[in-house]
């Protein structure tokens, strides 16, 4: 379908959802299903709180396991082979520092489905990125944020 949402990921962020979807397949599944025939074998539904608590979890499970088969199927591998080797792109490190005088940071650009701002990976998506995708090192960037302008110079690419 040409309208469907595409998710652009790095090959070990496919990886991972890969275990996940595993593991929601193989174990939470079929822990699930346990609970629930278990918590039906206590008799009167409607005040059991282990089968709805059972249900709840079933529904998540579920969901989250189509959530990721449609990633998992719309998936677009990110290919850096065409882009510079001092360019910010997706999949790559960028190391950038506030001007004047701040500290260095470093963000890896990933896809939406696999951003983690806690350990270092932000989605493409965000401002930041969107910011500094296509600059190259050396370069001064004026980045749009939801505070204002961010003036950053990007000190390395890996």
């Amino acid at each position: 379908m040409a309208d469907e949402k595409t998710f652009p990921m790095t090959a070990e962020g496919k990886e991972k959802l890969e275990q996940e979807l595993e593991d929601l397949r193989l174990k939470r599944r079929p822990e699930v299903i346990k609970r629930i025939k278990i918590a039906r074998s206590y008799g009167d539904l409607s005040e059991n709180s282990e089968y709805e608590s059972a249900k709840d979890e079933q529904a998540f499970v579920e969901g989250r396991i189509s959530q990721i088969e449609n990633m998992l199927q719309y998936a677009v591998i990110i290919d850096n082979d065409d882009v510079a080797a001092d360019e910010v792109s997706m999949g790559r490190s960028v190391t950038f520092k506030e001007l004047p005088d701040e500290e260095p940071e470093t963000y890896t650009i990933v896809g939406e489905s696999e951003s983690d701002p806690l350990s270092g990976k932000i989605s493409n998506e965000s401002p930041m990125a969107k910011g500094l995708l296509g600059h190259k090192v050396g370069e001064k960037v004026d980045i749009d944020i939801p505070s204002g302008i961010m003036h950053v110079e990007i000190i390395e690419v890996k």
